[in-house]
């Protein structure tokens, strides 16, 4: 069977001997990303890709994604499990804004965590994929502060998952809303949004 090994080691040389991202501890988002807590956090991003992940690799080819009568979406055995521990991993929010409730780490330690997951289950990290947007400023999004404190910690949190507005508008009607929980629908963006048009069930990995 088929294995995959987290390049941990090769990473902290990157994060730590080339970048030198100590350095940096006087800049906001820093401060905490010492080498010992970015090795713990790399270790255990390791461990769900390696353990969780990377196993479920064969089930996804195998049996796929079913499209059910009522537009929900069922996903192959043990994605529902996986995608449960990565949100209660806190790992959307690695690098958010700790106002809307993420951790507020570098977005370097992010991107490092990002290629764990791409590597060890390419089709498991695509569902988390776009909604990783979040992670950027809340500064960048548009609408208004109300609608960010309603919507952002929902993605953040891994609560809701974002489809692509630009090339699948249709994923993202009322009908689509618990398999994909898009916060854009047919052309509209975050200002146009009204809470009732955003449920935010539970994401729909089941």
């Amino acid at each position: 069977m088929p294995t995959y090994r987290a390049p941990v080691k090769d990473s902290l040389f990157v994060i730590n001997e080339v970048l030198n991202l100590e350095k940096y501890h006087n800049l906001p988002g820093f401060e905490e990303a010492t080498p010992d807590m970015i090795e713990a956090i790399l270790g255990e991003a390791a461990r769900l890709c390696e353990e969780v992940l990377h196993p479920l690799n064969r089930v996804g080819d195998e049996e796929g994604c079913v499209r059910n009568d009522d537009g929900s979406v069922t996903t192959p055995k043990g994605f529902k499990e996986a995608y449960d521990a990565y949100v209660e991993g806190g790992w959307m929010g690695l690098a958010a804004d700790p106002e809307y409730g993420g951790q507020g780490l570098p977005y370097t330690l992010h991107s490092a965590v990002g290629e764990f997951l791409s590597s060890s289950n390419m089709a498991f990290a695509m569902y988390p994929g776009l909604t990783q947007g979040c992670d950027l400023p809340p500064s960048r999004f548009t609408g208004s502060d109300e609608q960010k404190q309603t919507y952002l910690p929902k993605m953040i949190e891994a609560n809701g998952l974002v489809p692509s507005n630009l090339t699948e508008p249709h994923c993202s009607g009322p009908q689509h809303l618990t398999a994909h929980q898009g916060c854009s629908q047919r052309g509209r963006f975050l200002q146009d949004f009204r809470p009732e048009d955003f449920p935010f069930p539970p994401a729909s990995t089941a």
